[in-house]
């Protein structure tokens, strides 16, 4: 079990928890405003940066108990995803390919943020530890 402090967690850890957060809340801003604006790039920019921190900074966080690969797990797969996606999607934009780009950055989104943030739940995991031991009381 975790203990319900961030700042027990490693910097890495850290690192990882706010970028991811900040990715998972910023998404949406960025998908939602009006196309082109102002708005819409700069929720997009920051969005990129914190997709990129919380993908490099995952490959900082290894499990042990996975030695073998190094202490990768098969959650550290979803890193490249978003990275490849993130990529894909400013150079769609860069292109004018703003459909593909549109449904290159949804995706990247939900992939990255929304599956990764139900797999960050799981018991065992701090998110998880959390929600279910600190925040529920059940063990």
């Amino acid at each position: 079990m975790h203990a319900a402090s961030p700042f027990a967690l490693t910097l890495a850890v850290q690192i990882h928890l706010t970028c991811a957060v900040l990715a998972l809340l910023l998404g949406p801003l960025a998908l939602l405003a009006r196309k082109g604006s102002p708005a819409h790039r700069g929720w997009g920019r920051i969005w990129v940066v914190a997709m990129v921190g919380a993908s490099l900074s995952a490959l900082a966080i290894r499990d042990p108990r996975w030695a073998a690969t190094g202490g990768l797990t098969p959650i550290h797969l979803l890193c490249v995803v978003a990275l490849v996606g993130v990529a894909a999607g400013v150079r769609l934009a860069l292109r004018g390919r703003i459909v593909a780009h549109r449904r290159t950055m949804l995706r990247t989104w939900v992939g990255a943020c929304v599956v990764a943030g139900v797999f960050a739940f799981a018991p065992g995991r701090y998110l998880g530890d959390l929600l279910w031991h600190h925040g529920l009381g059940l063990t």
